[in-house]
């Protein structure tokens, strides 16, 4: 990261130092077929992991303490003179973030119509790695020397556009994943006659919806106190849409259209709403003295930023273990053909993966500024994420349009049973 920052104010020396760092790291990568990742699996948490320190970056940039310990590192030797908005605060995220969704835009458009990987173009997807991440970090230094008023434009259309897009991609992609979860018991029930899988399934939907009920009395009981109307609004008519979705899913038209539609998939689906709200007021602004989390949040302020990069770094780290599993080595070995998942079709659409971390990247800016509402500091002070009125309502939304996409799977079979005969 501190090889971003050398670019913009240090000396030849430095510069050249860092480069001749970077590529000779990059040569022995690309000697080394071994790291040239083929198999598909390898492919995106390579990517995922990319995504992860481009987040972290941007992260950091929200305030001016990367360039200060940047000077103390070198003795005051380095002195990088920039304002807020050029080498860090509200625009320097918008700029690495940028930088991170046109390195995807330009790979998607090269690896459009990749079918397998006889396709000499899926060495881009596949391989290269060392090329890669040199391009990336090169898009990452051009976007400080691109001038503040795109960024402006960028930062309040596009990446906006963007982030929305990736929320919607999110939750019909939960949806779908509450109604794989379910089927595929059923069908491993049925087909094994193991009655696990039945347990599975019924001790996992009472768990969820006792869990939803569990957020419901915690939220009515912590932020919905006297005066607190917007709370007691949120909390209210997110559990009445969890009751109508509920019913909704046994009634019996809609189980004469879709059999398999059932509690499984509504519980799933209502405690991922209930967390979304809870997440939702217990970082909203404490206007209204609603919020018991917001002075311990301000305590916490004091932590100084290396402790909660080795704390956020951690669990990054174990959620990426656990969403992606562990990598085999033979992944990894080049030589071997056997390990190539994708000789007779790519495991996924590669031009809309990069699509999709491309928006990803533009939703992670706007996390980083609360949807462009951040109040960046000059101090060495961690700028807290997530706690403004445009924030809670953004993930509130996010939740009614949950719970809309999930109702629609349920009355769309019987609207429009035609329509849905190939997916049930």
């Amino acid at each position: 990261m501190g090889l971003a920052f050398s670019f913009l104010g240090a000396p030849i020396s430095w510069v050249s130092s860092a480069v001749v760092s970077c590529f000779s790291a990059a040569a022995c990568n690309l000697a080394c077929k071994s790291c040239n990742c083929n198999n598909s699996v390898a492919t995106r948490i390579g990517f995922s992991i990319i995504l992860l320190l481009n987040s972290m970056l941007a992260w950091i940039m929200l305030s001016d303490w990367a360039i200060k310990q940047l000077e103390k590192i070198t003795y005051d030797y380095l002195h990088l003179n920039c304002q807020e908005g050029t080498c860090y605060g509200f625009l320097a995220v918008h700029r690495i973030c940028f930088a991170l969704s046109f390195f995807h835009f330009i790979l998607g458009l090269l690896v459009i119509g990749v079918k397998d990987t006889h396709d000499n173009r899926a060495a881009i997807q596949n391989g290269w790695w060392g090329v890669k991440i040199i391009g990336w970090i090169i898009l990452v230094v051009a976007s400080f020397f691109i001038p503040n008023q795109f960024f402006m434009f960028w930062g309040n259309y596009i990446a906006l556009i963007g982030a929305t897009l990736f929320i919607l991609i999110g939750l019909v992609l939960l949806v779908d994943f509450a109604h794989t979860w379910s089927e595929k018991c059923i069908e491993r029930w049925e087909e094994s006659d193991d009655n696990k899988w039945k347990y599975l399934l019924i001790g996992s939907t009472v768990a969820m919806l006792l869990a939803s009920v569990i957020l419901t009395g915690i939220m009515y009981k912590f932020f919905a106190g006297s005066g607190c109307s917007l709370n007691q609004f949120f909390i209210t008519f997110n559990l009445i849409l969890c009751i109508i979705v509920t019913f909704l899913c046994i009634a019996p038209v809609v189980q004469e259209a879709n059999p398999r539609s059932g509690l499984s998939q509504a519980s799933m689906v209502t405690i991922y709403c209930t967390y979304i709200i809870l997440s939702a007021i217990a970082n909203e602004p404490d206007d209204e003295m609603c919020n018991p989390f917001t002075r311990s949040r301000e305590l916490q302020l004091k932590t100084n930023l290396p402790n909660d990069l080795q704390s956020n770094s951690r669990s990054d780290a174990s959620y990426n273990a656990i969403e992606s599993g562990v990598m085999p080595a033979s992944a990894l070995d080049d030589d071997d053909d056997s390990h190539d998942d994708e000789k007779n079709g790519v495991a996924y659409n590669y031009g809309a993966f990069h699509l999709i971390f491309a928006a990803a990247s533009m939703y992670v800016a706007m996390l980083l500024t609360d949807w462009n509402n951040i109040k960046t500091t000059g101090s060495e002070e961690l700028v807290i994420i997530g706690q403004s009125i445009v924030a809670v309502w953004v993930k509130v939304v996010s939740s009614w349009i949950c719970l809309l996409l999930y109702s629609w799977t349920l009355i769309g079979p019987v609207l429009m049973p035609e329509r849905f005969e190939d997916f049930y």
